[in-house]
């Protein structure tokens, strides 16, 4: 860590809860990219097909924990 983070990380713990969930939640936000437009498009473009699919009965659907317990299985 830099001095200048230390600095800052002493400074900040003097703040309130309060200041401290502010200055966190400003800080995060910085590191949010702004999403690529052609991604964005792409995702909305899926995002219809996908509800036209299931619109016309085509999509198969999953319960929640079971796409979660799939997901966990995959990942071990």
């Amino acid at each position: 860590m830099t001095d200048t983070v230390a600095e800052l990380v002493a400074r900040g713990k003097a703040l309130s809860p309060q200041e401290r969930t502010e200055l966190v939640e400003l800080l995060r936000e910085t590191l949010d990219e702004p999403m690529d437009v052609g991604v964005e498009e792409a995702w909305r473009l899926e995002l219809r097909s996908r509800v036209a699919a299931y619109e016309r009965g085509e999509a198969t659907l999953y319960d929640a924990d079971e796409g979660i317990a799939e997901a966990t299985r995959l990942t071990r």
